[in-house]
Formats: C-alpha cells, structure tokens, sequence
C-alpha cells in the first residue's frame, strides 16, 4: 500500500530534508512572522500568530502520520532550519496529493527552494509512487509562479479572486505535475535534454532514510 509511513532524509548538494521535529518549532515560529510568507500565504492582518508550545506539539507530531509527509528544509552552509516541505491533502485511491513549501528570509534567494522542490518531487514520484501532485499559489507571487514552472509544474487554472488582500482580490492559481511528465523531464523542462525529446541524463537525487 502506497503511503507516507517512510519520513526520508534528502541531501542534495546545498539542502537537507528531513523529518520535522519539536526542536523546528523556534524557527518556523520566526519564519510566520515574515510579512513577505504572512501575505503570500493568505494570513489575515491581525491573525494571531500560533503558539511556541503548539508549533512544538505540531512538528512533534508529524512523524507520526501516514497521510502527509512534512519534512523541515535545512540549508546545509549553516545548519539553519529556513522552512519546510509538505505533501499532504492525500487522495489515496488517485494516487496524488496537494504539495505547500514555505521558505523564510533566510533561505531565500539561493536556489535552495529548488533544489529543495526538485528533491521532495523526485522523492514523490520515484519512491512514493505519487501519480499527479498540485498546488495553488496566489496570482501576486510571480516568483513562486517562475521557481514552480521551473520545476515542471503546469498551469491548469485560476480561482478567480480567491483572496481578499488589502482591499483588492486576487486570482489563485492552480498548477500540477504528473508523473509521465517528471519521467521525461525530472525537474529540468527548459533543458536542452527535454526540449529535444530525449530524457535528460541526470543522475537520482541520493535519498536516505
């Protein structure tokens, strides 16, 4: 039976993903309190931000679940949890799931949330099992829509003005990836490789347990 009963660890050469712990609870409370992740994530002005002792229950606990997988992003310069990767909303008998990543100031602008993407997806397809994984991201965030696409993750749709920011609403956009696509492409669409219809030759992700 296809589930997330395995919590891995994944290296690549400038991240680790690993299973979350209570000890993520300290920065991840530091990450929600960005106003750049507060806006692209929805929050409402005003929201309470949760509490250190829940945030501890919460990421304490993830390892527990065979519905989700929750692993933390670890830059490995410096050792610093920057954020997080999830799959969760498992819909079993189709074999996909819904994918969030939230990725705080310091982990920003280094490539480290797509090497940190391309990891979890191939860790999704490859080991999992994963037929379709999908997404929503808010119109506003063009960087997420690029770092997304990227990937390999397509446009489907838009929610028309799902989110009422500031007094103006915004469109959510839907996009997915399916496995016969990773299999062509494996993270890399623009490449060469791909363009030409041939399979790229990259070498698998290492993946530990």
């Amino acid at each position: 039976m296809i589930d997330f009963s395995v919590k891995p660890t994944l290296t690549g050469d400038h991240v680790v993903l690993r299973p979350t712990t209570e000890q993520d609870a300290e920065a991840i409370a530091e990450i929600l309190t960005d106003p750049e992740v507060l806006t692209f994530t929805g929050t409402p002005a005003g929201d309470p931000a949760p509490s250190l002792d829940f945030l501890r229950s919460w990421y304490g606990s993830r390892a527990d679940l065979t519905d989700r997988l929750d692993l933390a992003l670890v830059d490995r310069a410096s050792g610093e949890t920057v954020g997080e990767l999830v799959f969760n909303e498992w819909d079993e008998a189709n074999r996909s799931c819904n994918f969030r990543t939230l990725v705080g100031p310091r982990g920003r602008d280094r490539g480290l949330g797509t090497e940190a993407i391309r990891l979890f997806l191939a860790h999704g397809f490859e080991r999992v099992g994963l037929n379709r994984i999908s997404l929503g991201v808010y119109a506003f965030n063009p960087r997420a829509i690029r770092v997304y696409e990227k990937v390999g993750f397509v446009r489907e749709g838009v929610e028309r003005e799902a989110l009422l920011h500031e007094g103006r609403w915004i469109d959510s956009v839907t996009m997915s990836v399916l496995a016969r696509e990773w299999a062509v492409h494996r993270g890399h669409p623009s490449s060469p490789a791909t363009r030409r219809g041939g399979r790229p030759r990259w070498p698998s992700y290492p993946l530990g347990v």
